[in-house]
């Protein structure tokens, strides 16, 4: 699996092109995830369009990595997840889980909405 880091802002955006399969795509996974928490980045988008399958071990390292981030209060986005990638994860019932966007300009602005203090009116309105 090729990887390539790049920064919009204080978001990270990772770029995945080939397999996320047992083996060496899942350990990238691990790894790259594992390495930015440590450098303390706490927003980060994985772009899943240049990859082309997934098995059992890609979704097991997929998810691990985003429940690591909870814990290290990070976010990880998935973007432009389609094929046979959204296919699994529509059959292994966590599309509903997952965090998902279908432009980048989406997934950066979902980081501001998440972080926006609540609005007057919706905190009055209780």
């Amino acid at each position: 699996m090729d990887v390539e880091v790049r920064q919009t802002g204080d978001v990270i955006l990772v770029d995945l092109k080939g397999r996320l399969v047992a083996g060496t795509g899942a350990e990238q996974l691990q790894e790259i995830i594992n390495e930015l928490l440590a450098s303390d980045w706490r927003k980060i988008v994985l772009n899943l369009s240049e990859i082309s399958r997934i098995d059992s071990a890609g979704i097991g390292e997929l998810v691990s990595g985003i429940r690591l981030a909870e814990r290290f209060s990070s976010e990880i986005k998935l973007l432009h997840v389609k094929g046979q990638v959204l296919d699994i994860l529509a059959l292994s019932q966590l599309l509903p889980l997952l965090d998902i966007y279908y432009t980048e300009s989406e997934a950066l602005a979902a980081f501001d909405q998440a972080a926006a203090p609540p609005k007057e009116d919706d905190a009055t309105a209780e």
